[in-house]
């Protein structure tokens, strides 16, 4: 019986379309069956790394050995023994001796039995480890594919760069907060301010950034309630914009400062 090839057992187990044609030899061949489950497993075993980070690229040794190991295999495949094939010398003797007549059938002339065209089990077995050692391998390389593709859609990692404690100003007792500066892999900077105060002046609170002698302030926008996340523009150094603010403005229309500063603290890098 012919059997599915291993390169459309891998496409099924990876999430292609079954035909119909292909769901029939699956529900009847043990054997696609069994080597389709086997590719699902590792599907479902590399998906379940998405969710892992980043990871670690193996070493070259470890796909050299599996080659190594397919390689093996094939060349491996047992030959057809020698053993019953007749010498020249018994040739020689078979040729010299007379043939003996077939004895005459009771029945009518006698009919020689169709050859059996099946191959030796151990070629059989030969043929259905490398089909087995070559769905291993397509399987690695499904695998493989889907992390690739999870590492090219997935959100960019974030790493923490520098924080801060934002400490209260004598007009807001009690008030606190923390900044969290992180940046992506495409390079882009936020900043995550937290804060904690009584909440009961008038107008509304702004982010700033300013120089360590306050000669200069960066607005980043108004903190809507406890917590903020924030983008640093790309002009602004953060080794020279080293004191995050926050501070309670009036609605007057006026984008400076107001000069109410409710916490203030400098950025300390990782």
């Amino acid at each position: 019986m012919s059997h599915l090839d291993p390169e459309r057992l891998a496409l099924i187990a990876v999430g292609e379309a079954v035909t119909d044609a292909e769901h029939e030899h699956l529900v009847t061949c043990d054997a696609c069956s069994l080597e389709l489950a086997e590719l699902e497993h590792a599907v479902a075993v590399g998906r379940s790394t998405v969710t892992l980070g980043e990871l670690e690229t193996p070493p070259e040794r470890v796909w050299d050995r599996v080659l190594a190991e397919v390689r093996s295999q094939s060349s491996a495949a047992p030959e057809p023994s020698r053993a019953s094939e007749p010498s020249p010398a018994s040739e020689r003797s078979a040729a010299s001796e007379p043939s003996a007549a077939p004895e005459p059938s009771a029945v009518g002339p006698a009919v020689s039995a169709p050859p059996v065209a099946d191959e030796p089990p151990k070629r059989r077995r030969g043929l259905r480890g490398g089909r087995m050692l070559f769905a291993l391998a397509a399987s690695i390389a499904a695998v493989l594919a889907i992390v690739g593709i999870w590492s090219f859609v997935r959100a960019p990692q974030s790493v923490e760069i520098a924080s801060a404690s934002l400490d209260a100003f004598p007009d807001h007792p009690g008030a606190a907060g923390t900044a969290e500066v992180k940046e992506l892999a495409d390079g882009e900077r936020t900043i995550t301010v937290r804060l904690k105060d009584s909440d009961d002046g008038d107008g509304f609170r702004e982010v700033w950034l300013i120089t360590a002698d306050a000669s200069a302030l960066v607005s980043l926008g108004e903190l809507d309630g406890r917590k903020g996340t924030f983008v640093v523009p790309a002009d602004v150094d953060l080794r020279d914009y080293v004191l995050v603010d926050v501070s309670q403005e009036p609605l007057d229309g006026d984008p400076t400062h107001s000069g109410d500063s409710i916490v203030r603290g400098q950025l300390e890098f990782s």
